[in-house]
């Protein structure tokens, strides 16, 4: 910490102190808050005065004029000026208005006027101090340029914006705008899935076994039972053996948690949907995503267009969402980037080499599956930008998928792709216990050989398979992906409010 901010923060206490000595609460217990600063404008009308308020928020301007000071307050709605007079407040009150600093939050009262510049204020004539800050906050400038008001950033480090969110949310109303679309898309998907008779449902995150996918698990232990769990890096399994329970559709919203790096697009904690319909195939699941797309889109367009803000984000272009979205077959499209035949034929040697011209690092410890998965990102992925079904993948990458009618060396399963990113994954699920045994033992074989990646056998999960499962779809859809691109945000961490990062 600087001298300077020191000396600001010592500033700030003294001040602290101060009103402590006028036996003053710097610490509020609560204010009836009956108006947002946004109201207030149609509160006044054409009037010239108007009715009396109450607000409360942040004070994020001061100006003072000798015996009076004009205050602009923010609240999550926006701002509004505040007028003090000192012989209107009061010689005590006005002690306490030189007191106050920018980022300190207080409550008011007073009637509505219009200034001669026609700016709509608060006539203050009470106010209560709720909260001292004792820390600036790093507000910026604004100034008018043509009529829009040009806001310059005091907090434009990113990686302290996602470190410090709070103060993020408070200096940004941008910021605020943003996430308050990220809570509207999540109500939007809700509300799709149950228009469809989807029921939501909560699984375990702490688990005995993990299973659904191929990651690296968080480990911990339970002291009571003695015993390893697993942080969750999928929520499939425990969906799944709801279905044979007889819940025909469900779906969960939660957190997922995979012990991997953090870069632009992966988080270890992580947000997902996940459903499951009993009946349905993976044709049927390309059209339930297709919808959720729209009405994902919808409401995150919606909700920024209410705050004045646009995007340029390719998902703001009704006709990039309109279905059938484009689809194309795995092995083909990597044979073909590849230049070969048939990638699934290539010797292990080969496909090292491969991977090693397309810049993967430390191939030899690589499982085949995996090797075949990082040239299909290298190749195909990452060059796909409009929202793309890649479909058919072939069997070993697909543990839990069935296999494709006609061909069962491939399976049923297709993954969305867009801006080069996965954003959904889905399958005709596997409901053969005795062919899911084998995968499953496939996988722990990879387990014991050093992937960590992989799972082992899901005894419980295969004796549930043999009460008899339904055939159905399943889809797992990552929103802080879907967020990313409804948005066009380019990293992870500026759509999760508190983000995984390093220690300070």
């Amino acid at each position: 910490m600087s001298d300077e901010l020191n000396y600001v923060l010592q500033a700030r206490r003294e001040k602290l102190a101060a009103l402590q000595a006028l036996h003053v609460a710097p610490f509020g217990y609560g204010f009836d808050r009956q108006h947002l600063a946004a109201a207030c404008p149609a509160l006044l009308g054409d009037a010239a005065e108007g009715p009396v308020v109450q607000v409360a928020g942040r004070v994020v301007a001061w100006r003072g004029h000798g015996k009076s000071a004009f205050a602009h307050l923010g609240d999550p709605s926006g701002r509004v000026q505040l007028y003090f007079k000192k012989d209107v407040v009061g010689e005590a009150a006005w002690a306490v208005c030189d007191l106050l600093d920018l980022g300190d939050v207080i409550g008011v009262r007073g009637p509505l006027f219009r200034t001669r510049t026609g700016e709509v204020t608060v006539h203050v004539e009470h106010f209560e101090l709720l909260a001292k800050s004792l820390r600036p906050l790093p507000f910026g400038k604004e100034e008018v340029v043509d009529g829009t008001v040009v806001r310059h950033s005091a907090f434009a480090d990113g990686e302290q914006r996602s470190r410090q969110r709070y103060a993020d949310l408070a200096v940004h109303p941008e910021v605020r705008a943003l996430f308050t679309a990220r809570s509207r898309m999540t109500s939007a998907v809700r509300a799709f899935m149950d228009s469809l008779g989807y029921l939501e449902v909560e699984t375990p995150v702490l688990q005995p076994l993990y299973g659904g996918a191929a990651a690296k698990p968080f480990v911990t232990h339970h002291n009571a039972l003695d015993m390893p769990l697993y942080l969750r890096i999928a929520d499939e399994l425990y969906l799944k053996r709801l279905v044979v329970g007889g819940f025909d559709r469900v779906y969960e919203i939660g957190h997922d948690f995979r012990n991997e790096g953090t870069d632009r697009t992966h988080n270890p904690e992580f947000t997902m949907l996940e459903f499951y319909e009993a009946y349905a195939d993976y044709t049927v699941m390309k059209r339930r995503v297709e919808d959720l797309m729209i009405a994902a889109a919808t409401a995150v367009r919606d909700s920024l267009t209410a705050a004045g803000l646009s995007s340029d984000a390719p998902a703001f272009d009704p006709a990039v969402l309109q279905g059938p979205f484009p689809r194309m077959e795995w092995l083909p499209s990597l044979s073909q980037a590849l230049r070969v035949p048939d990638v699934t034929q290539l010797t292990d040697a080969e496909l090292q080499k491969a991977a090693e011209h397309a810049g993967v690092h430390g191939v030899a410890a690589l499982s085949r599956p995996k090797l075949m998965d990082e040239l299909f990102q290298h190749h195909v992925e990452s060059r796909i930008d409009r929202p793309t079904f890649v479909v058919d993948y072939p069997r070993e990458l697909s543990p839990l998928a069935k296999p494709k009618r006609g061909n069962p060396a491939l399976t049923e399963r297709f993954e969305l792709f867009a801006r080069g990113k996965e954003m959904a994954n889905a399958f005709s699920e596997l409901n053969d216990p005795i062919d899911q045994r084998q995968r499953f033992e496939a996988q722990a074989r990879l387990k014991a050989a050093g992937d960590e990646e992989a799972t082992g056998v899901d005894e419980d999960y295969l004796r549930a398979m043999e009460y008899g499962m339904p055939p159905m779809g399943g889809v797992g859809v990552g929103m802080d992906r879907l967020f990313m691109y409804l948005t066009g945000t380019a990293h992870i961490r500026d759509v999760i409010l508190f983000p995984t990062m390093r220690p300070e």
